[in-house]
């Protein structure tokens, strides 16, 4: 968890201070296959996103393949939502979350990998019945360079230089590794609009902000995803940073694009606060 600190108004130490912040929860990148919220980039990452967004981050792990192919990622995403709503309703009044953390607007943002987690969860949102009182609305979802997949390559993937950080040899080991055995790459785990994906056309989508680099071999996928979204409808925006490559902003968490990101970022949570909420 990471709480940011504001400066004392008489120059004394830094605190908390008492006013209620919105509620990032952020899953992490690696192909389902690594990663870790401990890792030092997620973790410098993170502290910048606290900081210059002015929200309380929990940064979730979940468990990894080929011990646990898909879809377990997905299934643990949803447990840790269940699990934020559990310690909500606790009658503890001095809870680590409870002095900071406002329940009524948390986004669930998610890296990579962890984009594709967060699809998933604005998708199941839709079909999970709302039982009792809410304790955790989500106004809204950001999706960094999603991990999106198919049986058909893109262009940028096509393209995609063999020295890139992310290329075609790791692209392809990540999915070989994840899916469950025998799957292809339009599975409904990795592709949204797989023959077998459940539509989207019906799913009450909180508000989405996907964010695209323009040298990522993925970013061909995730525009065509805003593109499909936005001609169903559904409240989506799309934030391409321009000669970036996939996962910018863990590879150099103190860069300027890496700010950049954050402001785009926090006037989206600004924004989506004063929308319609999905329960948890």
């Amino acid at each position: 968890m990471y709480k940011p600190l504001f400066p004392s108004p008489a120059g004394g130490e830094a605190t908390t201070r008492n006013k209620k912040l919105p509620v990032l929860v952020h899953f992490h990148g690696g192909g389902f296959c690594l990663g870790s919220c401990t890792w030092a980039n997620v973790h410098a990452f993170c502290l910048r996103l606290a900081a210059e967004a002015r929200a309380v981050v929990l940064s979730a792990t979940y468990r990894l393949a080929p011990e646990h192919r898909l879809p377990a990622q997905l299934d643990d995403g949803a447990g840790f939502m269940r699990w934020l709503a559990d310690q909500s309703s606790s009658s503890d009044d001095s809870w680590w979350l409870a002095e900071a953390a406002d329940l009524g607007r948390v986004f669930v943002t998610g890296d990579s990998a962890g984009g594709t987690i967060a699809h998933h969860l604005a998708a199941r949102a839709h079909h999970r019945p709302n039982s009792g009182p809410a304790v955790v609305t989500v106004r809204g979802y950001v999706l960094l360079m999603p991990f999106f997949g198919g049986a058909v390559r893109t262009a940028s993937e096509a393209e995609c230089p063999a020295e890139m950080f992310l290329n075609l040899d790791l692209f392809d080991r990540f999915w070989r590794l994840s899916l469950p055995a025998g799957a292809t790459r339009d599975h409904p785990a990795a592709n949204p609009f797989g023959p077998d994906s459940p539509p989207l056309h019906e799913v009450d989508l909180r508000p989405v902000l996907v964010v695209v680099g323009g040298n990522d071999m993925l970013r061909d996928r995730a525009v065509d995803y805003v593109q499909r979204l936005a001609a169903m409808g559904k409240p989506v925006e799309l934030a391409e940073f321009a000669g970036e490559p996939h996962g910018f902003y863990t590879l150099e968490p103190g860069s300027q694009a890496t700010g950049k990101l954050i402001r785009v970022l926090s006037r989206f949570v600004d924004a989506a606060s004063s929308s319609e909420a999905t329960t948890v």
